[in-house]
């Protein structure tokens, strides 16, 4: 299981006790609309819309404003109807669970849709709605780091690349694939060792 999915599974229960609402988004390398910003407000806005009667209400003034669907919403209106959304005074919690941040290119020489995204994301945070929990999945890229770490107190990070069980893990795998390979079992221990520790290293928890 996934520490995204072992949230969620946590979150979930204690769902019925708090009727807290639950949005989750996989940025998905293989699917374009999957790894952007209009993508990602899409999947929330659909996703609180249909477990919430008040979002459902905010939700359907935003089609009914696109004359019935007709007419695609720009990415500033999304945002706009997201926030009335969160800021909805009988809103129960709100937990935003974003897997995978890192999978959203990030071109260079424009505006990538990996920064339009955390841009969102800082600003998301900087509206400061009381009920709203986010939670982010990420491989440690710079320029990641460098936007969410400010966003983050310390104690709130976790970083699975500096566990042992996580190092632990990846050797466990990286033997076990090596022990599956008849010619690599023909060379010298010290050899599979020396690959082995050289692999696991080189991995960095991924």
């Amino acid at each position: 299981m996934s520490i995204s999915s072992a949230i969620i599974e946590d979150i979930k229960g204690m769902q019925e006790a708090t009727k807290a609402l639950i949005a989750y988004y996989y940025f998905d390398f293989r699917e374009a609309s999957k790894r952007n910003l209009r993508g990602l407000l899409a999947s929330l806005l659909f996703q609180l819309g249909r477990d919430s009667d008040h979002c459902q209400n905010v939700l359907y003034n935003l089609y009914t404003e696109c004359h019935n669907g007709d007419e695609e919403p720009s990415i500033v209106k999304l945002i706009e109807y997201l926030q009335t959304m969160l800021s909805l005074p009988e809103l129960a919690p709100v937990f935003i669970i974003l897997d995978a941040l890192d999978e959203c290119p990030n071109a260079t020489g424009t505006l990538s849709a990996r920064e339009e995204v955390m841009g969102f994301l800082e600003d998301l945070v900087g509206s400061d709605h009381s009920n709203l929990h986010i939670c982010i999945t990420s491989r440690p890229e710079q320029d990641i780091q460098f936007i969410l770490n400010p966003l983050t107190p310390t104690s709130r990070r976790i970083s699975l690349h500096e566990e042992d069980g996580q190092r632990q893990d990846i050797k466990s795998f990286i033997r076990t694939f090596i022990q599956a390979d008849t010619a690599i079992q023909r060379w010298r221990e010290e050899d599979r060792e020396l690959v082995i520790n050289t692999l696991s290293r080189r991995a960095d928890g991924m």
